[in-house]
């Protein structure tokens, strides 16, 4: 049988019916993860799968899902893209994998990101850079780019787990063209997620279509005790329902004036079909949108530097010969070795900006712009039911175009995705068009728990755009 354009929905429902033959899907699954590693390195560790059982009363019945390489597998490998962690295996399941085994998932294997998920173009992982599908020379996005270029190249069924801290699933999705579901900050427990910045990181999922993304999410959203964040509040309010007479806002200061011109069309063209649909859309004005990037970069590294001081050769990372060494001269031999550039940058940065004297000045000033850029969000959707952007201000860029960028330069390329992050709020990138032949994404926002929202315009788009 061939498995090729199987849909997720399609997969289960043969699944359950006993039409899918569960020991020869794997097998040619198996054969195809391979050739795609070798043509595109989407994976840290794939995980072959054999003598695989469907519990057919399951809601996800033996469907094939990756994780991020930040999230941890029990008896699988995960690095968070690292050197210093290589070789670690952790001896428990994060909670969304528990809880996505439990309802009949299996796991395909840990996902390329950018080191401790420092990056915007997954360039910046020890294992190597994933392939943008529609053009090798270009950037999957990241740091989830590997599970966002994975989705996009598999041709059956197939979830990802993403995670972002700054918009590290909806720019990937939204340079691979799949879609990506970023959650309420609280709404996935982050229990077994190896840390970039404690207050930013959320769990997420990624596919083909909403449905999908809607899917794995419903399973394993709500309360988790182990999450000392995670919202006890169990309304998902996920009931479907009819877009028209919706508000929607666009932020101007999400149309930058520099912003590529052909992307800048491609999402006014889908804002306008929301629109037909009987939405009512407006502008409106996000002020603090130009103090997002400094505000977001100080409080990341700042957190950042914290979780990392573990990783220094004594009871986390990997281990070298103390004997007759200082333990800083240990230590720093230790995180010279095996961590990355960029991690060692904003290592500096990020306890230079808690140091005694600078803390008032840098991180809780920081933090202070954080509450505004909320409060924006705040008053924005006492008006508005959702907001509508551009996901990327600009499509993948080569890899050539990308070695020009200076440090500051990429984490200005955050500059759609990091308010709402900082804020928390649920986000949606869904593929809208292309510009010179690669995806562009429509980004949508909405207001805190109200994931319902952006799923359901996401679907309604995708019906009246074709895509479904």
């Amino acid at each position: 049988m061939d498995y090729k354009e199987l849909s997720v929905a399609q997969f289960i429902r043969m699944s359950k019916e006993g039409d899918i033959d569960i020991s020869d899907f794997y097998a040619k699954l198996n054969c195809e993860l391979k050739a795609l590693q070798k043509k595109y390195n989407y994976f840290v560790t794939v995980v072959e799968n054999k003598d695989v059982s469907v519990d057919k009363d399951s809601k996800l019945a033996g469907l094939p899902v990756s994780a991020k390489d930040c999230i941890c597998t029990k008896g699988v490998q995960s690095t968070a893209g690292s050197k210093i962690l290589e070789g670690y295996v952790p001896p428990f399941d994060a909670t969304v994998i528990a809880r996505a085994k439990k309802d009949g998932a299996v796991l395909i294997g840990k996902t390329v990101q950018d080191e401790f998920g420092f990056g915007t173009f997954s360039t910046n992982s020890a294992y190597g850079v994933p392939k943008n599908p529609h053009d090798v020379k270009r950037t999957c996005g990241g740091s989830s780019g590997g599970a966002a270029g994975l989705t996009a190249a598999l041709d059956t069924a197939h979830i990802a787990f993403g995670q972002s801290t700054g918009g590290s699933i909806s720019c990937p999705s939204s340079f691979t063209g799949v879609v990506g579901l970023t959650p309420t900050y609280g709404r996935v427990s982050r229990y077994g997620l190896i840390d970039y910045a404690n207050s930013l990181d959320k769990i997420g999922t990624i596919g083909k279509c909403v449905d999908d993304v809607r899917l794995l999410y419903d399973v394993v959203s709500g309360y988790d005790p182990l999450d000392q964040t995670s919202i006890k509040d169990e309304d998902k309010r996920d009931e479907k329902f009819d877009i028209k007479g919706l508000k929607f806002g666009i932020p101007k200061e999400y149309f930058p004036s520099d912003m590529d011109e052909s992307v800048r069309n491609v999402v006014l063209d889908a804002i306008d079909k929301i629109e037909s649909l009987g939405a009512e859309v407006s502008e409106c004005s996000l002020a603090h949108t130009k103090y997002s990037i400094p505000a977001y970069y100080i409080i990341a590294m700042a957190e950042a530097s914290t979780n990392l001081a573990k990783y220094c050769g004594m009871r986390y990372g990997m281990e070298g010969n103390p004997s007759g060494k200082h333990f800083e001269e240990y230590f720093s031999d230790i995180r010279g070795k095996y961590l990355g550039d960029e991690v060692k940058r904003r290592i500096i940065l990020g306890t230079y900006t808690r140091m005694a004297g600078y803390r008032d000045q840098y991180y809780l000033k920081a933090m202070r712009v954080r509450r505004l850029i909320i409060d924006d969000y705040k008053k924005a959707f006492k008006d508005f039911d959702a907001l509508l952007s551009p996901t990327m201000p600009f499509i993948a860029p080569k890899f050539t175009e990308i070695e020009k960028l200076s440090p500051v330069e990429c984490y200005n390329a955050d500059i759609l995705t990091g308010a709402p992050n900082q804020a928390g709020i649920p986000m949606l990138s869904l593929p809208c068009g292309t510009s010179k032949g690669m995806p562009v994404g429509l980004h949508v926002l909405s207001d805190y728990l109200r994931e319902d929202i952006v799923l359901n315009v996401g679907e309604a788009f995708e019906k009246i755009s074709g895509q479904k």
